[in-house]
């Protein structure tokens, strides 16, 4: 039996306090939230706040730059349809993507991501008559035809604004997928961030001219163009005006290992130079959008859902919570490790090089008043003594007192 949504209104609360709740540090039980979103019996609230996710902190704004951050990369948790047509869950996913990730081992607050994504279509310009009346009789449907499925999960120009609020009042940035020119009616609601064209719809040029028109900065997504295709979307936005950013996709769900050719990015980044380069990801699991960010990308999208499990297309390949949380700390991380084009000793290493550093120590006893040769010696840790570099200072020398043998050498125990 498919899935079933159940929506109960409750007494509305501010941001701040809905991430307490859901973070399970409050008084508050995670039911009080403006409304509970139900699927199957299982209160996904209470899902969501088992897992080890930190909520935000009181106050919280995370800072924003635009056009994009310096020494950042631009991570869009794409809800896309993964709402299941339900405001509720948009608005929790919402506040899944925002939260800090704290790294207790160095104490540090990872910010959460930057945008979240939704996609909006106009149905009368979707499919063919034929293909919106045809049977659609899937785990996965959610109508008897396939038009009545899509207009379930549909949300209306109101609700993408709503959605859109509850993304301003955790201080993200709100991107969304227009597929039909009649979709830039939402637009008398609101301006997104940026608008973002679907590969599918990369060859759309009328749709990319009326996009551009709005002179919203916009996304492209390459996982069904050549150059030629690019090219030609190119040269259709920048008859309005040029903020445009590539992200690489792959538009095989999920993708093949073998498919990926993440050194697209490169190509993309020496032949586009005066775009920004990101990544769009569609396999399974982390590691692809963090080897882009290695490789260079400042864009990251990849779908969300608050679990996996659900009814729905895009459910299975999207990450969950715990999924989520761990590609975006480990995007963070990688943010601070590339530090400069330097070779040079860390100060934060001190500790490792007087514990396991080696020194010249004596390889036999020593009495007092003997010459050290080189023959006497060898090196041992701790790294406190003296460097072969230093050997000098040593060989030649004669003891101040009986060294026993396998101690390191300090300059006290030699006559100046």
């Amino acid at each position: 039996m498919h899935g079933q949504w159940k929506k109960q209104e409750k007494q509305s609360q501010s941001p701040t306090q809905r991430a307490t709740v859901i973070g399970g540090t409050s008084n508050l039980h995670a039911s009080n939230l403006a409304k509970n979103v139900v699927y199957n019996g299982r209160d996904l609230v209470k899902s969501v706040a088992c897992l080890s996710l930190q909520p935000l902190p009181a106050g919280y704004l995370p800072f924003r730059l635009l056009p994009f951050p310096m020494n950042e990369t631009y991570i869009i948790g794409e809800i896309g349809q993964n709402h299941n047509g339900s405001v509720d869950l948009a608005k929790l996913l919402v506040e899944m993507a925002a939260r800090v990730i704290e790294n207790e081992l160095f104490d540090l607050h990872l910010k959460g991501m930057n945008a979240v994504k939704l996609t909006k279509r106009d149905l009368k310009e979707e499919l063919s008559q034929s293909q919106m009346t045809r049977p659609y009789d899937t785990p996965n449907s959610f109508g008897k035809t396939y038009g009545e499925h899509r207009e379930v999960l549909e949300l209306t120009d109101e609700e993408h604004f709503e959605v859109y609020k509850h993304a301003k009042a955790y201080g993200m940035d709100f991107v969304e997928t227009l597929c039909a020119r009649g979709c830039l009616t939402m637009l008398r609601h609101f301006t997104p961030d940026r608008l973002k064209v679907a590969s599918r719809d990369l060859t759309n040029l009328p749709l990319l001219a009326a996009l551009a028109e709005t002179k919203i900065p916009i996304i492209l997504s390459t996982g069904m163009a050549g150059k030629q295709e690019l090219d030609e979307a190119l040269d259709t936005i920048t008859r309005y005006h040029d903020q445009i950013s590539i992200l690489h996709c792959v538009s095989e769900y999920p993708t093949k290992p073998q498919n990926v050719n993440l050194n697209t990015i490169t190509y993309l980044q020496k032949n586009y130079p005066q775009y920004t380069i990101g990544f769009s990801d569609h396999t399974i699991g982390i590691a692809a959008p963090i080897a882009a960010v290695a490789m260079g990308a400042r864009i990251v999208e990849k779908h969300i859902t608050i679990d996996r499990r659900m009814k729905g297309t895009d459910q299975a390949g999207s990450l969950g919570p715990d999924g989520m949380n761990r590609m975006i700390r480990d995007i963070r991380l990688m943010e601070m490790w590339g530090g400069v084009e330097d070779i040079f000793i860390e100060k934060d290493t001190d500790s490792a090089r007087q514990k396991l550093e080696r020194s010249i120590a004596t390889s036999r006893s020593i009495l007092k008043g003997e010459v050290i040769t080189e023959v006497d010696v060898h090196m041992l840790s701790p790294g406190d003594g003296f460097k072969w570099r230093d050997r000098d200072a040593v060989i030649g020398k004669k003891a101040t007192a009986d060294i026993p043998a396998d101690e390191v050498i300090y300059p006290t125990m030699l006559q100046s």
